[in-house]
């Protein structure tokens, strides 16, 4: 995780007279929300209460509100809540002077196998859209900082408009992005709980035109074809978040043919597809939505980057009128959905993000039966951290 230079140093000194994190949370009425549901888990008050050099992204009482009227809500577990929660503390002291228009990904104190399977915690984006500082999380939802930079004796709270999203597993995420080719090709080959239970990977995810664009050519695929071509879209052991690819770079897939990575005027490309949406983050790692549907025996197939569209890699494969593996894949309306299918020819900056959706609070990870609400209603614990 790089900020820009020499803000963190700034940031270290913190005033003997800064405020505890109680201090600041029940001093601001937009946060008693917050520090209602944080008092309803004494290991989490506790581990706040010793921490230093965090960042506390802090969901308003409005933003909450927003959650607990959606559908969602009420299928909200205990353990959900907590892993949410979680999800809003950060690894490391943020000032909102050290995110810029270059993404970054900061690593989350989630670490509940049951939520986040990657290294070291799950990770948020933060980068600048304009004048705005913004954080990423599942499903791309968007949360605005709306006040940032209050200080306490363990590092900085922003103020957030909206609830992160805990990043679902590939398969949900694919579904409820609008991706049900992909979704409906990993049941068919059988690869959905490999996908789903593989610690840290990058995953490149077609399209749905992509996949109706070589139409032709799926229907008489084999199980075991159609496992090597999408086990050729996966990196095994290794979150390569766009930030990450470099112009040349080779990495070997799960198939175990390697993916070329090209780079042309800050537009990623992997071998002969382009990045239309980038670092969609998901429980294991992260996923880039490309534009065309790799082919592990044509792994020379090269992008063009002056082109408007890219050469299918499957020779002879022409475009079907349905589209390929979606039969009972119904996807559900949403933000998120309207993100990914809404990209069309739009590329994806190396150094960079497409835009995300906002507003709305998805429900992350919802399992269980005790909902927010009720949780909410219970009194809480006294705070002393």
């Amino acid at each position: 995780m790089q900020f820009k230079n020499g803000a963190l140093a700034a940031f270290a000194v913190v005033s003997a007279s800064a405020q505890s994190l109680t201090s600041v949370l029940t001093s601001n009425p937009d946060l008693s929300n917050l520090t209602s549901y944080v008092s309803l888990f004494p290991n989490l008050l506790s581990t706040l209460g010793n921490a230093t050099n965090i960042t506390l992204l802090a969901p308003s009482n409005a933003a909450f509100t927003t959650l607990l009227s959606s559908p969602q809500a009420a299928g909200l577990s205990n353990s959900s809540i907590q892993a949410i929660l979680e999800y809003h503390v950060l690894q490391g002291t943020i000032p909102a002077s050290a995110i810029t228009s270059t993404p970054t990904f900061a690593k989350s104190s989630l670490t509940d196998p049951a939520f986040a399977n990657v290294t070291g915690g799950q990770a948020v984006e933060a980068l600048t859209l304009g004048n705005q500082t913004v954080f990423l999380s599942g499903l791309l939802q968007q949360s605005n900082v709306t006040q940032a930079n209050l200080n306490f004796t363990g590092g900085v709270i922003h103020i957030i408009d909206s609830v992160l999203t805990v990043p679902e597993n590939i398969s949900t995420t694919a579904v409820t992005a609008g991706l049900t080719s992909v979704a409906g090709a990993l049941t068919d080959a059988g690869l959905v709980e490999t996908v789903d239970t593989l610690k840290d990977i990058t995953v490149f995810a077609p399209t749905n035109a992509a996949f109706q664009a070589i139409g032709s050519a799926t229907g008489n695929l084999t199980m075991s074809q159609l496992a090597g071509i999408l086990e050729y879209h996966v990196i095994n052991g290794t979150v390569a978040y766009s930030t990450s690819l470099t112009d040349g770079m080779s990495v070997p897939s799960l198939g175990g043919p390697s993916l070329t990575i090209k780079i042309s005027n800050g537009t990623v490309f992997v071998n002969n597809a382009k990045v239309v949406i980038p670092n969609v983050l998901v429980a294991n790692g992260v996923v880039h939505v490309i534009d065309q549907v790799l082919n592990p025996n044509a792994t020379s197939a090269t992008a063009n980057p002056t082109a408007s569209t890219q050469t299918v890699a499957f020779s002879g494969a022409s475009s079907a009128t349905d589209v390929p593996f979606t039969s009972g894949i119904v996807a559900p309306v949403s933000t998120a959905t309207a993100v990914v299918t809404s990209a069309g020819g739009a590329s994806a900056s190396a150094s960079g993000s497409a835009t995300p959706s906002a507003g709305g609070a998805n429900a992350p990870m919802v399992t269980g039966a005790m909902g927010m609400a009720a949780l909410f209603g219970a009194g809480a614990m006294v705070m002393n951290i």
